[in-house]
């Protein structure tokens, strides 16, 4: 069985109800105590008023001399809450009210206050005689619940409508969400355009740009696989037609009687476009592992073995060795929170760029001058500032000593865009220069990591 979803609605009316609940529970307990002692107070004053009241016509009643109301005698039915004894030294009771029991209060006469098991009792003398006033402790007990009931009463009617206010003020207040709910719920692959970021209360403001950078990103990102998706097809296509359309030509004219040399010739031309082939899909790969967030390590690597064993790589190409060199400054080290793999990535990338884009007459210049910082340096003619600007994206080549680099037969376009997006993963930065800096001509690819 499914649990049903949770709901702001429901949770926040509840917690809103039962914390006025509470508090109104609360300051009727405080309250009952505050009338429990007032109500002590004033019942205690009155026992003793009427004692003072009572002494004078009591002892005058039993010598005779008066006769107060309420003594015995013919009386109503009705209970009465205050009842007195006059009793002598010896304790005895000499004469009572009514409704007062025969048995004396208490066993002793201590002037005062004093509680019996079912009585709050003052007593007060006057010569030989002592007066006993008594009230049921049960009156207290009824004036005190008679209190807290009326203090309780109204929480009955307070509850349900509480709960239908709060309902409602809170349905109200989440209007703005279920609004921004229905809102996000249309955007779709179709339908990317952000949300209007107006009149949203502050609360939601945050979150509606939050959203709308999200679908940006989403958005861009989309494209870019749109882009790339038909651009990687079609740098695919003519690799693969050229050497299809080789191996036919190879295929007619070796059943034709073409000569030995000649279809070595034609198979040298269609290992060319293989590799070439070969070293695209390659790009892609690393362009997919780029993307898909290789780049940041949680702990801090040496990467400067990684250099040198990929300069020692890269050497074993033809005509590679005699241009790569590399200079580490003294005492610079090279350590930064990024994967090893992904800098492996980046620093082939960008020295396979200058390998193939460089004049091959001048060298490729890798180095390390301090602790955050490698160069990658190749010599060709200045490539112009909005070329150079657009060399990190995917499928753009720069110049190769005066010529188009897409004209050659290595170039994919994709190095750049593959360091770019591994260092932006890890906080670092690729930055181009062309000419080199205090230099007429020449590239530069300057990588900075960030520092811990």
């Amino acid at each position: 069985m499914t649990a049903r979803p949770a709901s702001i609605s429901r949770r926040l009316t509840l917690l809103l109800t039962g914390g006025i609940v509470l508090l109104w529970l609360l300051g009727a307990a405080f309250s009952v105590l505050v009338v429990h002692e007032e109500i002590d107070e004033v019942f205690d004053s009155a026992l003793e008023e009427t004692a003072q009241w009572l002494l004078p016509l009591a002892t005058g009643a039993l010598e005779g001399k008066a006769t107060p109301p309420g003594l015995l005698g013919e009386q109503d039915d009705d209970d009465e809450y205050l009842t007195f004894q006059l009793r002598g030294r010896d304790g005895a009771v000499l004469l009572r009210s009514h409704d007062a029991p025969e048995a004396p209060y208490t066993g002793s006469l201590a002037l005062g206050f004093s509680e019996s098991r079912h009585h709050r009792v003052y007593t007060i003398a006057s010569g030989r005689y002592f007066l006993q006033v008594a009230e049921p402790l049960g009156h207290r007990q009824e004036a005190l619940m008679e209190s807290a009931g009326a203090l309780l009463l109204p929480l009955a009617g307070l509850v349900p409508v509480s709960i239908l206010l709060i309902l409602w003020s809170v349905r109200g207040g989440l209007a703005p969400m279920r609004r921004l709910q229905g809102d996000i719920g249309a955007r779709d692959g179709g339908n990317l355009q952000p949300i209007a970021d107006t009149d949203w209360p502050e609360e939601i403001g945050g979150t509606v740009q939050a959203v709308n950078r999200l679908l940006h990103r989403l958005r861009s990102a989309l494209e870019a696989e749109r882009v790339f998706a038909a651009t990687s097809a079609h740098e695919l296509r003519t690799p693969v037609a050229t050497a299809l359309a080789q191996t036919q030509r190879l295929l007619a004219e070796l059943e034709s009687g073409l000569a030995p040399e000649d279809a070595q010739a034609r198979g040298r031309r269609i290992e060319a476009t293989l590799h070439r082939l070969g070293g695209l899909v390659e790009k892609l790969l690393h362009l997919s592992r780029a993307e898909a967030g290789i780049g940041l390590s949680e702990t801090e690597n040496d990467l400067l073995p990684v250099l040198r064993l990929v300069i020692e790589e890269l050497a074993a190409q033809p005509g590679a060795a005699r241009r790569l060199s590399l200079v580490i400054a003294d005492g610079a080290s090279l350590r930064a929170r990024m994967d090893i793999d992904a800098f492996s990535i980046v620093v082939r990338n960008l020295i396979e760029n200058a390998l193939a884009y460089g004049d091959p007459e001048t060298p490729v210049e890798i180095a390390v001058p301090d602790d955050r910082t490698v160069s990658v340096r190749n010599g060709c003619a200045v490539i112009p500032p909005e070329t150079l600007a657009r060399l990190t994206q995917r499928f753009v080549r720069g110049f190769v000593h005066g010529s188009r680099a897409g004209k050659g037969p290595d170039g994919s376009g994709l190095g750049l865009a593959i360091a770019d997006t591994i260092l932006r993963q890890t906080g670092g930065t690729l930055e181009l220069f062309s000419p080199v800096p205090g230099q007429s001509d020449g590239f530069e690819a300057r990588v900075t990591f960030l520092t811990t």
